[in-house]
């Protein structure tokens, strides 16, 4: 396990520990990573690894020392946060939002700067500008504008030929 002049040694328990887990593997994440090792394990280069998988040198490396240092789980798990990064449980966005809906449901206008300084008040500190559109967008709101044009307004043409037949007023004052 020690360090040799090409990189770590794999012991064979190592190097069949990797290929259990290759076979097990279903996150190609996790795949990817194991099949570094297993490549690092059957003598392959840094370089040759590189080539092969697309990753840069520096990531082999610090996979495989983390791989040694602190064994097969550090590798296979996924150390990102999963992608639930909420303030707020989804009831609790639920409720937060039941009290915006009834003022939408009468027509008056509800503004995502309103709803964000309520937001803060509730969390006790400032968000970003984006959390309340995401809130929202998980939720089910969308954006609704006023129309940017009546229904029943005269078509393109008929306006400009409105304009044609419209008496062009001259300036005849007497000198």
């Amino acid at each position: 396990m020690g360090r040799g002049s090409k990189g770590y040694r794999f012991s064979r328990e190592q190097r069949e520990e990797l290929e259990a887990a290759l076979a097990e593997c279903k996150d190609t994440n996790c795949l990817k990573r194991l099949q570094i090792l297993a490549w690092r394990a059957s003598g392959k280069s840094r370089e040759e690894i590189a080539e092969l998988s697309g990753f840069h040198m520096a990531h082999i490396s610090t996979l495989t020392g983390r791989y040694m240092r602190e064994g097969l789980e550090s590798v296979a798990t996924e150390r990102r946060v999963s992608g639930n990064r909420r303030n707020l449980t989804r009831e609790q966005e639920k409720a937060f939002l039941e009290k915006f809906e009834s003022v939408g449901v009468k027509g008056q206008v509800i503004t995502a700067g309103e709803m964000r300084t309520e937001y803060e008040k509730l969390l006790g500190r400032k968000v970003g500008n984006g959390t309340i559109y995401r809130v929202l967008s998980r939720n089910g709101w969308r954006k609704v504008m006023p129309r940017a044009r009546h229904p029943k307004a005269a078509d393109e043409e008929a306006i400009e030929a409105s304009k044609k037949l419209t008496l062009g007023w001259t300036n005849q004052s007497s000198d």
